[in-house]
């Protein structure tokens, strides 16, 4: 399988992945046990809890794509209940509870985790402060299918810094991408509140160029493999994200 065509193949289903995981009420559950709010205390200090203790400036500019009034509510909100570190650890521990739940018994993880690795040490993480700290988060070693699911998360972080940097490269704010891909709708969702209007239709070109351009950004990693590694993986990415949806 050639790079881009291998990219093509597991960019939708490790993105859609992991949403289910961060909207699964499993998840959120996790959080509530934990003293966290209801709200986005658990997501926003699990999450970005990789960056540390940084502003709630400093947070809502790496991560981009969820609005400024989000982040600040769920970042300062769970504050009290855990520090950061300790926050993105129990993250981790649900990213891992939630894939041994959801992932198809019959997946050889233990070759998913092996090529997905290879890909996860061959990015360059330079301007990708998240994916970074999500790479360097510890996986127990015998957990290959938590392991597995937190494999996914990683390379889904992976692609979200680069769409970030390939976004706003290609002249678009994270808003206005949010507003061309997901509509008005379902950008006030993700906590663009009362959005100012985007000229969609003129803007797609720009958006479309920022997804080329993520795709290129990530193809070094996917240069590390084979073109058989590359079918493989795709393959057990498929297998991988084939239960329903909870």
């Amino acid at each position: 399988m050639e790079i881009f065509d291998c990219i093509a193949a597991v960019a939708r289903p490790i993105h859609d992945f992991g949403d289910e995981f961060m909207s699964d009420e499993a998840t959120a559950a996790v959080g509530l046990r934990a003293g966290f709010p209801p709200g986005r205390g658990f997501y926003c200090r699990g999450r970005f809890g990789v960056l540390g203790e940084a502003s709630v400036s400093v947070v809502q500019a790496v991560q981009g794509f969820l609005g400024p009034h989000l982040v600040t509510a769920g970042w300062l909100g769970g504050r009290s209940v855990m520090p950061a570190e300790e926050a993105a650890a129990l993250y981790a521990q649900a990213v891992r509870t939630w894939g041994r739940a959801n992932i198809p018994a019959d997946v050889d993880v233990e070759h998913f985790n092996r090529l997905a690795q290879q890909l996860i040490d061959a990015a360059d993480a330079d301007v990708l402060p998240l994916f970074a700290g999500w790479r360097a988060q510890p996986r127990p070693s015998d957990d290959p299918v938590g392991a597995a699911m937190q494999r996914i998360h990683v390379l889904r972080e992976h692609r979200g810094a680069c769409h970030l940097a390939a976004v706003r490269l290609c002249g678009l704010s994270a808003r206005a991408a949010m507003v061309i891909n997901l509509g008005d709708e379902q950008a006030t969702h993700y906590g663009w509140q009362e959005p100012h209007p985007v000229a969609a239709t003129a803007l797609i070109p720009r958006w479309q160029r920022a997804e080329q351009l993520t795709d290129e950004l990530q193809a070094p990693l996917y240069a590390t493999l084979t073109d058989r590694q590359r079918t493989e993986f795709a393959q057990l990415v498929n297998a991988l994200t084939a239960s329903p949806t909870p």
